[in-house]
């Protein structure tokens, strides 16, 4: 049976992209136009994986998606990183000037503020997807009206891009997360990273000593994200991935972190991605 990967947005998306590149097999694609409609294809079992962006260099988390996979009880399965190029498109035979609007994702917008900074007729729009912005383009011949979004959707809609690598840092990379709703996807000696949860009280000292065990049991601390757990004022959840050389110094932390907060969850355990 052909896996259904869940992506946000449609095709021409940097998902899009990221299902392409990380799966070899042939698969077919659920279009969501938001991430709660990925998670609900999930667990809904419409889709088998699902992709689902965590991280930008620059933008920073997108902090609502840690909370849906918690929330929902999914599993991170692997990750990839993609090296994000912003372009600007619009219907052919159209210049800068006679462009009046631009739409996008708002991360995406955000992501090339710099640039738009000198076009100050130009009206920044906020939309769902990238892609969907350029396919809309095409389909209604929308003139004076351009979409940021990677090659890929340029290619797929017809369109020209006036502008490219219009992101303010150069080196922009997102990290994608894949997602499923279960944990059993590679053999113990495979895995080298894993992203917990947990929660702590405002206790001095409290986080500094979790983060000494995970030391202590060779584990490499690449990311950590706080949030506040609104129920409980000055209490918060911890999102972290941690990188190590052998599954056995991760389950020895887990038994002593599991011992000294609370809630403590495994995310997912999977393959670096950075490698």
């Amino acid at each position: 049976m052909e896996t259904k990967i869940a992506i946000q947005g449609i095709k021409g998306s940097f998902h899009h992209q990221v299902a392409q590149e990380y799966f070899e097999q042939e698969h077919e694609l659920d279009e969501c136009m938001s991430f709660n409609d990925l998670v609900q294809s999930l667990v809904s079992n419409q889709s088998q994986k699902g992709v689902m962006a965590l991280e930008n260099s620059i933008a920073g988390s997108i902090i609502p998606n840690y909370a849906l996979i918690d929330r929902n009880n999914l599993h991170i399965i692997g990750e990839h990183y993609l090296d994000i190029h912003m372009n600007l498109m619009v219907l052919k035979g159209q210049k800068i000037e006679d462009i009046k609007e631009v739409h996008s994702h708002p991360i995406a917008l955000l992501q090339c503020a710099v640039f738009f900074h000198q076009y100050p007729h130009i009206k920044l729009v906020e939309s769902g997807d990238t892609a969907e912005t350029a396919r809309r383009i095409q389909e209604n011949k929308l003139t004076g009206i351009g979409a940021v979004a990677a090659p890929i959707a340029a290619r797929l809609y017809d369109l020209e891009i006036l502008a490219s690598g219009i992101h303010t840092i150069q080196s922009n990379k997102t990290r994608f997360v894949i997602v499923k709703t279960k944990n059993k996807e590679w053999p113990k000696e495979s895995i080298d990273k894993a992203s917990v949860k947990f929660e702590l009280d405002d206790t001095a000292g409290s986080l500094a000593t979790v983060l000494n065990v995970m030391n202590n049991c060779k584990l490499n601390l690449t990311k950590i994200q706080s949030m506040p757990i609104i129920e409980t004022p000055f209490q918060y959840s911890f999102f972290v991935d941690v990188v190590f050389e052998k599954y056995k110094h991760f389950e020895k932390a887990i038994k002593i972190l599991e011992l000294m907060t609370t809630h403590f969850k495994v995310l997912g355990e999977y393959k670096n991605g950075k490698k």
